[in-house]
């Protein structure tokens, strides 16, 4: 079988360097995070020369707006996650070593092409980006990757702007396999000068969501009080927790439906109810804040995705950590107040079927006679 490898290529301003990638995303999987591969073609005289080339793994948080940036105010945070010098090679890379990309790149581009693999480490935020207003111009808060290959005396050296690269890429999570557990949470409420409760149960159909599916909420409510439900909310929340801030936790309500149908629930009745929830972008394209899965030019944007953590406590202080939660409301009237019952789960890209069989796949053939045709410039 003949697979055909989507090469993404970027040139610095001066034509001497040029980064090629054969893909932008690179999957977290709890257990380790996919190695970023490629290869860098130098201009002859770089190479003649010996010029000192070096390569690097960004990840930038920009926590505040550009457009306030004033008097050397500076909203954004670089974290270097990788550094190494690739010409002269600081090492020899090992034939075993190298992907089958890497294999047919340097075989097609000759001996002035080096390849390149960086890691990242285990936790390293997802890329995430905050929407911004509609009025807001400027790069948006959130965080973001890119590789930079530049020429310099050092890793440190970033005098030489026009022999600079740099290629946007993500770090991203896709959905489990497997579903969870079924959510479902009961909660009362007694009333200070009256006998009996008012009991509330809440039930989703399953744990794990990807984009785009419709939530089926099943709502019990059993009335043992002498107080009257009015109305029903339900609606869907997305938690975004930026760690770096102390307080920095927000709340934000992209999709919500209010009924009446079955009310008033008297003294003494049930009520069984099914409510559907879609979270979808399409309903929130001018709300500022909400937080989307980074993307990259010409990407199709939606949802963050939820942030899966191999425990509570290893939370990056780069990152955005992202949740979700089904929130369901029985309104008592003035003097009754309200009772309310909340319910986490997870909304998730799948995984590529098709990306698993290439990753997984022991030997790949390359078309190479394509592979120039399929290079796309970012």
């Amino acid at each position: 079988m003949v697979v055909n490898f989507k090469v993404y290529k970027k040139c610095s301003p001066n034509g001497k360097v040029t980064i090629y990638l054969g893909r932008r995303d690179f999957v977290d999987y709890l257990s380790g995070v996919e190695s970023i591969d490629g290869v860098v073609l130098l201009d002859k005289d770089y190479v003649e020369c010996g010029r000192r080339v070096w390569g690097q793994v960004v990840c930038s948080f920009r926590y505040g707006r550009e457009e306030d940036e004033v008097m050397g105010l500076n909203f954004q945070k670089d974290l270097y996650l990788a550094s190494e010098q690739l010409h002269p090679p600081s090492k020899e890379p090992e034939a075993s070593g190298l992907t089958k990309l890497q294999e047919r790149l340097l075989k097609k581009l000759g001996p002035c092409a080096f390849p390149f693999t960086f890691g990242l480490p285990q936790g390293a935020p997802s890329s995430v980006t905050l929407q911004p207003g509609p009025e807001e111009t400027g790069e948006p808060c959130g965080v973001s990757y890119y590789v930079k290959i530049f020429a310099g005396e050092s890793d440190s050296d970033d005098g030489h702007k026009r022999s600079t690269v740099t290629l946007g890429i993500r770090k991203v999570q896709f959905a489990p396999t497997k579903q969870g557990r079924q959510p479902c949470t009961v909660v009362t409420k007694d009333f200070l000068l009256s006998p009996g409760e008012l009991e509330l149960e809440v039930t989703l159909d399953k744990q794990l969501y990807h984009h785009g599916e419709r939530i089926m909420v099943n709502v019990s409510v059993r009335n043992k009080s002498n107080k009257v439900v009015k109305k029903m909310k339900a609606l869907v929340q997305q938690g975004i927790d930026v760690v770096i801030f102390q307080n920095g936790q927000f709340r934000t309500v992209i999709d919500a439906v209010e009924t009446q149908d079955g009310c008033p629930v008297n003294p003494g009745s049930t009520l069984q109810k099914v409510l559907y929830l879609q979270p979808r972008l399409e309903n929130n394209k001018n709300r500022r804040g909400v937080a989307l899965d980074g993307h990259l030019k010409r990407d199709e944007v939606n949802l963050a995705s939820s942030t899966l953590l191999t425990s509570p406590d290893v939370r990056d202080s780069f990152g955005i950590v992202v949740s979700y939660a089904v929130k369901v409301k029985l309104y008592l009237g003035a003097l009754g107040g309200e009772l309310s019952a909340e319910l986490p789960f997870i909304l998730m890209l799948p995984n590529p079927s098709d990306r698993i069989k290439v990753m997984t796949a022991e030997s790949v053939a390359i078309d190479e006679e394509n592979i120039g045709d399929d290079i796309v410039k970012s």
